[in-house]
């Protein structure tokens, strides 16, 4: 009879060692799920990149580049708070409107600097984060 008692005290644990256990995973996939949904979805990350990968290219004219950087100022003064949806403008041309400074690093807000000449031709590349595979970089380049 204590055999039979000791038996059932044993397998009350292992039950009760198996239910924590599984409470606990079940918690921690609550968990990671809600860290998860806090990432952007493909559709949004898509949608961020479309409104600067529309403007790349080889031959794209200096309109085109102009409304690419306002664009991008606008996209920065949306997000100022979110690093992560920051893009910064790197500007090799040398076909340049010579009033001002080529923009530069992260243009937002009141940022002043000369545009693209119109009748020119440029070449623009957007580079995406590797994490979170969001366009953080526009180098706008003479054309090749």
């Amino acid at each position: 009879m204590e055999n039979a008692s000791k038996a059932l005290i044993i397998a009350g644990a292992i039950l009760l060692a198996i239910l924590i256990i599984s409470l606990g995973i079940m918690i921690y996939q609550q968990a990671s799920g809600v860290v998860n949904n806090n990432s952007m979805s493909e559709v949004d990350i898509s949608s961020f990149n479309t409104r600067f990968t529309q403007y790349q290219g080889e031959n794209i004219r200096g309109a085109q580049v102009n409304a690419l950087l306002e664009q991008i100022r606008q996209n920065n003064v949306t997000y100022q708070d979110d690093s992560s949806r920051q893009v910064t403008v790197k500007v090799t041309a040398t076909s340049w409107q010579t009033s001002g400074t080529k923009p530069s690093g992260n243009i937002a807000g009141n940022s002043s600097f000369s545009k693209a000449l119109t009748g020119e031709t440029y070449k623009v590349e957007c580079t995406m984060d590797e994490d979170t595979g969001l366009v953080d970089t526009v180098t706008i380049a003479d054309p090749t």
